[in-house]
């Protein structure tokens, strides 16, 4: 059982064990189907045969073969009516009966008797010069049919190759012209700042007079930077549909290749065809791919190509004439790799964040999701747009299309409010099954465990209130309490801090204080409640034994990892360090236990409610903890 912070930032502590789960594997994309003219092929191939083979044997199929004895014996008999010689002695003739025969003649013996014998019978004697048979004419052209195949395909390969390597230096841009795109910016849900700052630059190249006649000088480049997911191309889609001017597209690694040099030539490349279709915009996205810091030579590894590529792209931005109406659009999740030299005025002269959006963005981001979907009336989008702090633009979009795969799981077209909340459940906590199911005494202690977190959660005055308690399994997690913050925080205080810290510890109070001893269900929970505890002391300066002093980074790491630095302190301040990160979560521990000693009778009321019940919402909580006990009915249980 243990307390865990999902993946965005949401208020959710659960139990959780300690599975391992083999990874599943993606089919790619089936291959086009062939050509159909391809199909004929094979059935051509095989006649042809055939004919080749059996041709010659059905033309002869009722021609009756005789001996030259026997032909001669018919001869004599004056059974013979006409006969057709060739060169290489081949007899064909007719019969008195009407009967086609062949025959052969050796060539060895004198034929003037058999030409006598034919003379005096008046047959009719004709001659043929040599023939070839069709069968004959192509097996002779077979060799030079193959020999002159042969040689067209070696002359398209060696086109092709020639071909290639002409088109490695050119861009791989992709240009979109005025009437293709069909995104703006009213299909882009909030971020009204954003907006506002990329509409400035499209209006600079429809309307350059404007600011020329007030002095200024529109942006050369503007970097969008934010976390994954929360709709930079998109961004950037919309601004290729408001600008009506010609619209370059491209990703940072289609510049580097093996060959040295191809990614300077395809910068090269690209700002020249932008400088054909003045004014226009340069939209590059993952611009980290090309713009990470260049190496100072000290290092044992480097990258020329991409280095060259960098100092390209720098070059070509430093060339612009301001009249010319080029504008740099970029994107990236990883700001602090890039290059100083790229982030100076005069090349990217802007950085716009796009942040995680808030709870009136996400909102009308749901809005735009949910258009094509029917939803019941009991669905409340600003309710789920406060239950999902911390989604992005494409998790927000997950989430409506695990709600309507939820709704059609179970025949319906319509999408309801339980089928929200499983799908919020699913994509927070993971799929639930419902073959995973607890021992007695693991359920036991798993109500526990959850009870623990959400009394403590409603007695602290500074916590985000209790929506929902559950101890049903759900991918990792054993249980699941849910928090659901009243307003958007953009600054917590100390006090938020430490009482965070005790919900997040309440747990493994509450088995300890029931049971006498934890378990390993906690596991995550500590882990979550160190972390936070380390950066209240080396980062917020909330420790009296450090004081005011922060270590933290200077760089927002959009993509949740940390960078791997030197230490900054010494021995003798990282010990002071562990001994107040320590203080901080044993503080936190002990206030907890003594709030649910306090309160044992509410914990075992909660108990009893999770055991008999499965899930209570947060109003019963509410209840349990301050008011006149409440023994509600059974809560809906969201489906597997």
């Amino acid at each position: 059982m243990t307390t865990v912070h999902p993946p965005r930032p949401s208020t959710v502590h659960h139990a959780e064990p300690d599975p391992t789960a083999p990874p599943e594997r993606r089919r790619g994309p089936a291959p086009p189907p062939p050509p159909t003219w391809r199909s004929w092929l094979i059935p051509l191939g095989v006649a042809l045969t055939a004919w080749l083979l059996f041709g010659n044997l059905l033309a002869r199929a009722g021609v009756e073969q005789l001996d030259y004895t026997a032909f001669l014996e018919q001869v004599e008999a004056g059974q013979v009516a006409e006969v057709t010689i060739d060169p290489d002695g081949s007899v064909t003739g007719l019969l008195g009966d009407d009967t086609r025969f062949e025959s052969q003649i050796p060539t060895v013996l004198d034929p003037g008797e058999l030409t006598t014998s034919l003379q005096e019978r008046d047959v009719t004697v004709s001659a043929t010069g040599p023939q070839i048979s069709p069968a004959q004419v192509l097996l002779s052209l077979l060799p030079l049919a193959l020999l002159i195949g042969v040689f067209v395909w070696m002359g398209r390969r060696a086109r092709g190759q020639l071909g290639s390597i002409g088109a490695f230096g050119r861009s791989k841009a992709t240009v979109i012209d005025t009437q293709r795109p069909t995104t703006r910016f009213a299909d882009v849900a909030g971020y009204l700042g954003v907006k506002q700052e990329i509409t400035e630059v499209v209006d600079f190249l429809k309307a350059p007079d404007r600011y020329r006649r007030a002095g200024a000088i529109g942006p050369r480049g503007v970097l969008m930077v934010g976390p994954p997911g929360t709709g930079k191309t998109l961004l950037a889609r919309a601004v290729a549909g408001e600008a009506g001017v010609p619209f370059l597209s491209v990703t940072g690694s289609s510049f580097v290749e093996m060959y040295v040099g191809v990614g300077a030539a395809r910068t090269r490349d690209l700002f020249a065809e932008a400088r054909k279709r003045a004014p226009a915009i340069i939209f590059i996205d993952e611009i980290d791919a090309i713009g990470q810091r260049r190496s100072n030579g000290a290092g044992p590894v480097s990258n020329d190509e991409r280095e060259q590529t960098l100092n390209q792209l720098l070059a070509e931005m430093d060339g612009f004439d301001p009249a010319e109406g080029i504008v740099v659009l970029a994107a990236t999740n990883r700001p602090e790799t890039l290059d100083p030299a790229l982030l100076r005025p005069g090349r990217f002269d802007r950085q716009v964040v796009v942040p995680l959006p808030n709870r009136d963005d996400r909102r009308d981001i749901l809005v735009v999701h949910t258009r094509s979907k029917q939803l019941a009336d009991d669905v409340d989008l600003d309710r789920v747009a406060r239950a999902t702090p911390g989604f992005s633009g494409a998790d927000l979009a997950n989430l409506v299309n695990e709600a309507a795969i939820a709704a059609v799981r179970d025949d319906r077209h319509v999408v309801t409010a339980l089928d929200l909340e499983v799908a919020r459940e699913r994509l927070v906590l993971g799929r639930r099954d419902g073959s995973n199911a607890l021992l007695p005494e693991e359920k036991e202690r798993v109500a526990v465990h959850e009870a623990g977190h959400a009394l403590i959660a409603a007695l602290s005055d500074h916590a985000d209130p209790v929506a929902k308690v559950t101890i049903l399994p759900a991918g990792s997690s054993l249980g699941a309490t849910h928090q659901l913050p009243v307003d958007e925080r953009h600054l917590h205080t100390e006090s938020h801090l430490t009482d965070t810290l005790a919900i997040q510890l309440a747990g493994r109070a509450a088995e300890r204080l029931v049971f006498g001893e934890g378990s390993t269900g906690a596991a995550a929970d500590l882990t979550q409640a160190t972390r936070l505890a380390t950066k209240m002391v080396r980062e917020y300066g909330l420790a009296p034994e450090i004081g005011p002093v922060g270590y933290g980074g200077d760089t927002p790491m959009y993509l949740g990892t940390e960078p791997v630095r030197s230490r900054d302190y010494s021995e003798v301040t990282q010990r002071l360090i562990d001994e107040a990160i320590a203080r901080l979560l044993t503080d936190a521990e002990d206030r907890a236990t003594d709030l649910l000693d306090g309160n044992r009778q509410q914990l075992d009321e909660l108990v009893r409610l999770l055991l008999e019940h499965e899930t209570v919402d947060g109003a019963t909580v509410e209840a349990i903890a301050f008011g006149p006990r409440l023994v509600p009915g059974p809560a809906p249980t969201p489906a597997a």
